[in-house]
């Protein structure tokens, strides 16, 4: 029984690791394919392409995409290190521009509130409209109920950004005693273990509920892409309009679209994560924040900074 045991034991560790090298290996066959072949997954005009776009997209073979892709843009880097340096600034670029330019979604969410009291209590208005020309016009609690999409915008999609600056919120027990070499593998840990596992998750789940509000039939994780082909002939546009009052909010779905985006800049920001910690590891103490854009007050207010 002990034998039997033991061989079972490492030979499904066998056939787990020739699957992931095959998957490794049929990635760059795969991701050529897409790329010769757009019309077979863009060509939106075609149900069928639709249901491939879907399928791939929270499917095995985009994730070995993705990973063979960062294995690599890692490899390159490790020998060029200016490279990974590169990556590192660009990707910390695109997280710094996206959170600079929807935090103003703060603000706007401020704006239409305080226009919301004064349409409601001094004017005494139902409905509020926009517009010049042709305008827009809804209800007030269509109104009230959309400064949540603003709120989904600055948490989505001011996250990674937050992370860039430092300022989420830590606890921190043991991390600032240790030396700049064992911070260093402590950031390299959080970001294989923790965030690039999260994002995935969070992918895999948010990717097909956002689909399941887009069309129907609506597509499960759990079918096979030929399975989700024969669906496309009964497939339809069925965008999800319901508010949760009669006259409310109506654009649910494009919660769902942020949490996919929030999901992708979050992997995205854990790669750059890695690749600034290895660097930072192996360049020592001097290369700490290497390139960092950091928001400042301005000079002069470093103390003012330091205090809040």
């Amino acid at each position: 029984m002990q034998d039997d045991n033991g061989t079972s034991f490492f030979g499904a560790l066998w056939n787990g690791l020739v699957w992931f090298v095959q998957n490794i290996a049929e990635a760059f066959y795969n991701f050529g394919y897409a790329i010769t072949h757009p019309q077979l997954w863009l060509n939106w005009s075609d149900k069928e392409a639709i249901m491939r776009f879907v399928y791939y997209g929270g499917s095995v073979e985009f994730f070995f995409v993705v990973f063979t892709l960062l294995l690599v843009l890692t490899a390159i880097g490790l020998y060029h290190r200016n490279f990974m340096w590169g990556m590192v600034r660009g990707l910390e670029g695109f997280a710094n521009t996206t959170g600079r330019f929807f935090a103003w979604a703060g603000l706007l969410m401020v704006v239409q509130q305080i226009v919301i009291v004064f349409i409601q209590r001094v004017f005494a208005r139902p409905d509020m409209s926009f517009g010049l020309g042709i305008p827009f016009s809804m209800d007030i609690s269509w109104f009230s109920e959309e400064l949540k999409l603003y709120n989904a915008m600055v948490v989505c999609l001011c996250c990674t950004y937050t992370f860039v600056q430092g300022s989420h919120v830590r606890v921190d027990l043991i991390y600032s005693g240790v030396s700049h070499r064992a911070k260093r593998v402590i950031d390299m840990c959080g970001a294989v273990l923790f965030m690039m596992p999260m994002a995935v998750v969070i992918w895999m789940y948010g990717w097909y509920f956002l689909w399941r509000h887009l069309i129907v039939p609506k597509p499960s994780a759990s079918d096979t892409l030929d399975r989700l082909v024969m669906k496309a002939r009964a497939l339809r546009w069925n965008v999800e309009t319901i508010g949760f009052s009669p006259n409310g909010f109506n654009g649910y779905f494009l919660f769902k679209i942020l949490l996919v985006a929030f999901a992708g800049m979050v992997f995205l920001q854990a790669v750059a994560f890695f690749y600034r910690s290895w660097l930072e590891f192996r360049e020592g103490p001097s290369s700490e924040n290497k390139y960092l854009d950091k928001d400042t007050l301005g000079e002069g207010e470093e103390a003012y900074e330091g205090a809040h």
